[in-house]
């Protein structure tokens, strides 16, 4: 199975998500430019965490008018797993691919830190496997997921919303919220299951030498991809 690590002007954390899927998810990986217009060959699509296009005009905006989303979005719509961390998932709901947005986080700043996340949905490829509360690190000025209440009670009924932040045990409190999302909400699904976009970073979560692996219980979503495909 061979991974697509897209790379726009001002990614950052490109190189991370492809040792990640390298070595420590056993994924074949490669980049692909922002300028290029094919995804043939590739099995599944990581879109990365950095400040695209220097954020202007909103997160994600400019990125998602890249040459190569129109593929991205023609292989989210075919079935191919895409996965967005944290720029990623600003891409994603920008590009129409996922609902909401992300905006300011309520204290407007930026926030680097380890969070908690509960799996909500359960049987998406990239929740199934989630088996205890994970801790995952963020770093974002624009991270608070925002959505009407319409869509709100769409993506619930729908099992859409893939991740909340919760306590270290679990619980669902204000103050483990790290960015004021609706509904504490960190990740979510289309309404296939195959795209996810969340806020914190899975792949730097994946190796033990920087303290912990809890990102691979969502990265490893991939080898059901790649068994099935078999």
């Amino acid at each position: 199975m061979k991974v697509a690590v897209l790379r726009f002007p001002g990614s950052n954390c490109d190189q991370d998500a492809l040792w990640a899927l390298r070595d420590d998810v056993g994924m074949r990986a490669e980049y692909v430019w922002h300028e290029d217009r094919s995804l043939a060959g590739f099995d599944a699509v990581f879109i990365p965490g950095g400040f695209s296009y220097g954020d202007y005009l909103r997160c994600g905006a400019m990125a998602s008018h890249s040459p190569i989303m129109e593929s991205v979005v023609k292989f989210a719509r075919d079935g191919g797993p895409v996965i967005g961390a944290c720029n990623g998932f600003q891409i994603l709901c920008e590009a129409g691919l996922l609902p909401g947005a992300l905006v300011l986080n309520e204290g407007q700043k930026f926030i680097c830190k380890d969070v908690f996340l509960a799996a909500e949905n359960r049987t998406s490829i990239w929740t199934r496997g989630v088996e205890k509360v994970l801790r995952i690190p963020i770093a974002h000025g624009e991270g608070r997921y925002v959505v009407d209440d319409e869509i709100m009670r769409r993506i619930e009924d729908n099992e859409q919303i893939a991740f909340r932040y919760v306590s270290p045990d679990g619980r669902q409190v204000s103050e483990h919220n790290a960015n004021g999302s609706a509904g504490a909400i960190a990740g979510v699904l289309n309404e296939s299951g195959n795209v996810l976009g969340l806020m914190p970073h899975p792949e730097r979560a994946t190796k033990q030498l920087l303290g912990y692996t809890d990102g691979l219980q969502i990265l490893n979503g991939l080898k059901l991809v790649a068994i099935g495909s078999r």
